[in-house]
C-alpha cells in the first residue's frame, strides 16, 4: 500500500493574479514504495520545471541514494503538491531522529551538493512555498534542515531560519576556458605552456589517451576506481574526508556508472597512459550545464600534474557534449577559483518547527555543528554517519 496522507488545501493563499490555476492539493509520501509510484510524475515535472543545478532532485538520483543511503534510521517524507490533479511542487525529503530532534532534510545528502525543490513554471512560488512550509509544521518534526541551498534555487530562504553555513561554487564559462589545442587565453601564458609541459611529461611514461563513457559495466568499474585514486590523494595529503571514506560513497557512483538506463546524466572522463587510468572524472549533465562531483588522479603521477590536466580536458569534453556552463560545486578551494568566472553562494540552514527546535536553533547549532565537524575529522567513516549524520 502507498503510505500517503492527505493534507489542506492551499489554493486560498494564492494571490487574485493566478486565480486561473486551480487550488495546491498537499500530500505526503512516506515509504519507498510511494516514492517509486510516483517517478513518470516525477519525471515530468523536472522535464518542465527542474532547473540544471537541480539535477540532485532528479527522481533516478535519489532513487540510488535511496539505494545506498537511506537506513532504518531514516524514513521518506516527500511532500508532494497536485494543481488540477497534475504534480505541481514537490519537496524530496526525508526524517530522522538525532540528538532527541525530530529532523527534516532535503534527500540526497552527503552525496546531493545542492538542495531545492521543484515548483511548476508560472506557479505563485512564495505562496506555495509558505503553504508547504506550514504543512512541514503540522507533522510534528521539531526542524528543517536545509543544506547547501544555493542562492539561485527555487526554494527561498525562510526569515525564521537561521544561518548555519555559508559557502561559495565556483563555476566556469566553457567558451571562455576550453581552446582548440587545451586551455584558452583566459588562463596566463605560463599556464598554457606548463599545460603543453605537462603531457610531454607524462607522454614520456607511455602513449596517452582521453575517452568519454557514458554508463555501463567499463564505467562502473572506472568509478569504483575514481573513488579509490581520490581516497589515496587525500589519504597522501593528510586530509580527512569521512564522506569519501565511507564504503557506501563508492558503491554509490559506481552503481550510478553502471545504470545504463542513464537517467541521472552521469558523464565519466577517463585519461590513460600506457592503458592505465591516471585521471578520472566524474560529472553530471543536466540542461546545458555540466557538473563536476568527483576528479581523482593517480598519486604516483601527481608531478607529472595529471590534475590540471585532467580538468582542462574535463572542461573540453564537457563543451563538446553541449555544455555551455562547468560547475565546480562548493567550497570555493583555490585550486577551483583559478579556473572559475563566476561563484554562486551556498547556506547551509535551519528553520525551527517547533520550541525543541527554536532551542537548537538559538542555542546549539550555532556552536554544535562546527565542533562536531571538527570531530567527525578524527573518527570512521562508520561512527560519522550514525553519530553526526543530522549535523
Amino acid at each position: 500500500m502507498l503510505a500517503r496522507t492527505a493534507m489542506a488545501e492551499a489554493g486560498s493563499r494564492q494571490p487574485a493574479t493566478d486565480a486561473a490555476m486551480a487550488p495546491l492539493a498537499l500530500e505526503i509520501l512516506s515509504d519507498r514504495t510511494a516514492f517509486e509510484a510516483i517517478k513518470p510524475e516525477w519525471d515530468e515535472l523536472f522535464a518542465r520545471a527542474g532547473m540544471p543545478h537541480q539535477l540532485f532532485q532528479r527522481h533516478a538520483f535519489l532513487r540510488h541514494w535511496c539505494d545506498h543511503y537511506l537506513d532504518a534510521g531514516s524514513r521518506i517524507c516527500i511532500l508532494a503538491g497536485r494543481s488540477g490533479g497534475r504534480l505541481a511542487m514537490l519537496w524530496p525529503l526525508v526524517r530522522k531522529r538525532r540528538f532527541g530532534l525530530d529532523i527534516l532534510q532535503f534527500m540526497g545528502a552527503p552525496v546531493a551538493q545542492f538542495g531545492d525543490v521543484l515548483i511548476a513554471p508560472g506557479a505563485p512560488r512564495q505562496a506555495w512555498l509558505d503553504a508547504g512550509r506550514e504543512a512541514l509544521g503540522r507533522l510534528g518534526a521539531d526542524l528543517l534542515d536545509i543544506r547547501n541551498l544555493r542562492a539561485d534555487a527555487a526554494f527561498s530562504r525562510p526569515d525564521a531560519a537561521l544561518l548555519v553555513q555559508r559557502q561559495e561554487a565556483p563555476f566556469a564559462d566553457l567558451a571562455l576556458r576550453v581552446a582548440a589545442g587545451g586551455p584558452s587565453a583566459a588562463y596566463p601564458a605560463r599556464e598554457r605552456s606548463n599545460y603543453r609541459r605537462r603531457l610531454r611529461r607524462l607522454a614520456e611514461r607511455g602513449e596517452l589517451d582521453y575517452r568519454a563513457l557514458t554508463p555501463g559495466a567499463e564505467a562502473r568499474e572506472l568509478a569504483a576506481s575514481a573513488v579509490a585514486m581520490k581516497r589515496a590523494a587525500l589519504a597522501q595529503h593528510g586530509i580527512a574526508a569521512p564522506t569519501v571514506a565511507d564504503p557506501r560513497f563508492q558503491a554509490f557512483f559506481a552503481a550510478l556508472a553502471g545504470d545504463e538506463a542513464d537517467e541521472a546524466g552521469l558523464r565519466l572522463s577517463v585519461v590513460t597512459c600506457a592503458g592505465r587510468p591516471i585521471g578520472i572524472d566524474l560529472s553530471f549533465d543536466c540542461k546545458g550545464r555540466s557538473f563536476g562531483h568527483v576528479i581523482a588522479s593517480d598519486p604516483a603521477f601527481e608531478r607529472e600534474g595529471i590534475g590540471r590536466i585532467l580538468i582542462h580536458r574535463t572542461f573540453a569534453g564537457a563543451k563538446a557534449r553541449g555544455s555551455a556552463v562547468f560547475d565546480l560545486l562548493a567550497p570555493a578551494d583555490p585550486y577551483k577559483l583559478e579556473h572559475a568566472d563566476g561563484v554562486v553562494a551556498v547556506l547551509d540552514l535551519a528553520m525551527p518547527l517547533s520550541w525543541r527546535g527554536r532551542l537548537a536553533c538559538a542555542f546549539a547549532l550555532p556552536r554544535l555543528r562546527p565542533a562536531l565537524k571538527a570531530v567527525a575529522k578524527r573518527l570512521p567513516a562508520a561512527w560519522v554517519s550514525r553519530l553526526f549524520g543530522a549535523f
